[in-house]
């Protein structure tokens, strides 16, 4: 499979319902967008279920012993809602959306404004999203495009409703997806160089837990940080990697 195929499947996702976002209008059922989204969530779980399930697989264990794998992603999510809580991820992310968001408008004739209140809008939602950076490693890992076809449903029906209200302004928010997704691509795929199998299973266990808040969220069961719980990742295949060299 093409590495970087997934975001190319999200930009073109993301025009798409831009532009019937725009011939729609205001027309969308509230209704219709919770359903939508609901049924995306539970798809989440589903991606979520698959990516966790690979704790158990033999590699795992031969390289950190039995019953360590479990403890790793443990490890992995505490040291990161350390960091991460630490770090004020979660309460970054906004705020940069927030300046990013007041910076343009300065820049911009008031005609304009819907434009770049949409680009912004929509760039924010579909980049800062914990999505954005699993499924694009994961793509890049080689693991395939699953994570990021399910982002870019979840943007396609976001990005409907966006420019329902906000034009085709959204449309241009998928420059901003393809340069950002792309980067992490890059970056999963010399991971998969560096990263041993065990290390990799470590890795996509941990970010299977990072979706199921992702859903949780969707489902809006509870609005757990996953922001804040994204140094897990990298926390992930350097525990493997102490374990493995303690062993």
């Amino acid at each position: 499979m093409i590495i970087g195929l997934g975001t190319i499947i999200n930009f073109l996702a993301i025009v798409a319902g831009a532009l019937i976002g725009t011939l729609l209008g205001d027309r969308l059922p509230n209704k219709t967008r919770d359903v939508v989204t609901d049924a995306l969530g539970l798809m989440t779980l589903l991606v979520a279920g698959l990516s966790v399930i690979d704790i158990t697989k033999p590699e795992l264990k031969e390289a950190v012993g039995p019953g360590m794998g479990v403890l790793i992603v443990l490890g992995s999510l505490i040291l990161g809602g350390i960091t991460g809580s630490y770090w004020r991820l979660e309460d970054r992310f906004e705020s940069i959306g927030k300046k990013l968001k007041k910076s343009l408008k300065k820049r911009i004739k008031s005609k304009d404004e819907n434009f770049v209140e949409g680009f912004v809008s929509a760039s924010l939602l579909f980049v800062v999203g914990p999505l954005a950076i699993l499924g694009s490693i994961s793509d890049g890992l080689g693991n395939g495009i699953e994570q990021l076809a399910l982002k870019s449903s979840l943007d396609f029906f976001a990005s409907i409703a966006f420019a329902a209200s906000l034009g085709i302004g959204v449309a241009f928010s998928a420059l901003a997806v393809g340069v950002y997704q792309g980067l992490f691509t890059i970056l999963g795929f010399g991971l998969g160089d560096v990263l041993n199998e065990a290390q990799v299973i470590a890795l996509t266990a941990t970010g299977g837990l990072l979706l199921v808040g992702v859903s949780f969220r969707l489902l809006r069961i509870k609005q757990l940080p996953v922001a804040d719980l994204l140094p897990a990742l990298f926390y992930a295949p350097i525990l493997v990697a102490l374990v493995t060299a303690l062993r």
